[in-house]
């Protein structure tokens, strides 16, 4: 008996720890819960105040799906396109897009794919009657294998990928909708005119929304990504020096400054995105017909990497490994400090070059006098710093000057890049007090050394 209650006693305790860590996890769920609740505002906030466009645009896809909605809602509307006024609804929602490129990429895309394959459709649909209907089967699944294994090969051609992969997944779909349900629904032309109606009422609905409502333009995220990441590699070259060299009691530089560069790292996707998008879009504002988007590839392209190499310098900066003594910092000290203000002056004139579209300096000052800096470099360099230096010392010394130089390299390549995006673009010419040269009958005349001191304002575009 005694052993019996003793065997309960230890279960209902058993029991009670079970509940009570149970009680716990219940608790502690309840209170991350509240936590995520309370944080919830804030992320909309910052959400919205990162880029107010979000925030239109989330408007104009529900005013967009509304629109299109009505063809539901009214008997007049519904009568003419029946149940296929879903499928105006369903473009909207997978055509509009943030950018206006984007969703008019998305909408010609689609609608050019609905027609052609609507019309293959039919025509696939006739030719397998034809023989009779023993063979229309056999017929339809033979156009329907061969066409979708055709298309589907040639989504995996890289031009094709990248501007027309979306029109021509929609190609194999409708094709296969309307050759296929074609067999069993006697009234297939007036179920393709419907499809492809309704189909383009929602593509024309959904670009119109985009275009006409505060439309958001590829091409001026792409011009505005361009020169807010030059002005960020300007930023860290002009602190580096001081940051390198400073003295243990000096003051700290911003460090969200000299480290605004590493979006640069990753900005290659984004930046095909944008000149894909750009692509599509009709002229709009400073931009004309056949603006050379791709010029804007190879300009990123030299400035990730600078921001590689401008990403190892930072590296320098945070390494504690190999302290450099006073005696070898200060012969090197004026010639680095000079080659990395300098090039960041330069990089911030060609960065108001592009936000501003007026050509750069042919023979920008700031890139000669860093040119100097980096003979007087290198003179140090093969002189010999001192007798008795450290290796790890050269080692560290060596490592910075290389970096330094071949970021004057990269600040000479992004320079050829701009001129030739100013010279495919067109790109006004101002003379050195700011104002258009002009001549005697009102034409503006070109001139290479142009340095525009026009305030301005830097968007950031993620």
């Amino acid at each position: 008996m005694e052993a019996n209650s003793g065997s309960a006693i230890q279960n209902n305790a058993v029991a009670e720890g079970h509940s009570a860590s149970g009680w716990q996890l219940v608790k502690a769920w309840a209170g991350q819960l509240r936590t995520k609740v309370a944080e919830f505002p804030g992320k909309i906030k910052k959400i919205g105040q990162e880029d107010p466009r979000r925030i239109i645009h989330s408007f104009k896809v529900g005013l967009a799906i509304t629109l299109v909605s009505l063809f539901y809602y009214f008997d007049p509307l519904y009568v003419g396109f029946g149940s296929s006024s879903m499928w105006a609804v369903l473009t909207v929602i997978v055509v509009i897009e943030f950018s206006v490129g984007a969703t008019l990429g998305k909408g010609l895309n689609r609608g050019l794919a609905t027609f052609l394959a609507g019309a293959l459709g039919l025509g696939a649909h006739h030719l397998a009657t034809l023989p009779g209907e023993k063979f229309q089967p056999i017929l339809l699944g033979l156009f329907v294998f061969l066409l979708a294994t055709m298309v589907s090969f040639i989504r995996f051609f890289p031009r094709m990928k990248a501007r027309y992969d979306y029109g021509l997944l929609i190609f194999i779909l409708t094709f296969c909708l309307v050759s296929v349900s074609g067999y069993r629904d006697e009234k297939v032309l007036d179920m393709a005119h419907k499809r492809v109606s309704t189909i383009l009422v929602g593509g024309l609905t959904a670009l119109c929304v985009c275009i006409f409502i505060f439309p958001v333009w590829a091409g001026d995220d792409l011009h505005n990504l361009a020169a807010n990441n030059i002005e960020k590699l300007a930023n860290f070259l002009e602190g580096f020096g001081e940051e390198y060299f400073k003295s243990p009691g000096d003051r700290e530089s911003d460090k969200a400054l000299l480290e605004g560069y590493r979006s640069i790292l990753n900005s290659k996707q984004n930046e095909e995105s944008l000149v894909n998008f750009a692509r599509w879009e009709p002229p709009h504002g400073r931009f004309r017909f056949r603006h050379p988007w791709k010029q804007y590839l190879k300009i990123g392209s030299f400035t990730r990497r600078c921001a590689y190499k401008v990403d190892a310098l930072n590296g320098c900066l945070n390494s504690d490994h190999v302290q450099t003594s006073p005696e070898i910092r200060g012969k090197i000290q004026e010639a680095c400090i000079r080659i990395g203000s300098e090039s960041g002056k330069a990089m911030k004139e060609l960065a108001t070059a592009i936000r501003t579209m007026t050509r750069p300096s042919s023979d920008c000052p700031h890139i000669a006098k860093a040119r100097n800096a980096a003979n007087s470099l290198k003179s140090l360099l093969k002189s010999g710093l001192s007798e008795d230096i450290d290796l790890l010392e050269i080692l560290a010394v060596a490592s910075v000057a290389s970096l330094l130089l071949d970021v004057l390299s990269c600040t000479e390549k992004i320079s050829e890049s701009i001129h030739e995006l100013a010279s495919l673009a067109h790109f006004k010419s101002l003379e050195p007090d700011g104002k258009p040269n002009i001549n005697q009958q009102g034409q503006r005349q070109p001139s290479s050394n142009a340095i525009d001191v026009t305030p301005h304002h830097v968007i950031t575009v993620e």
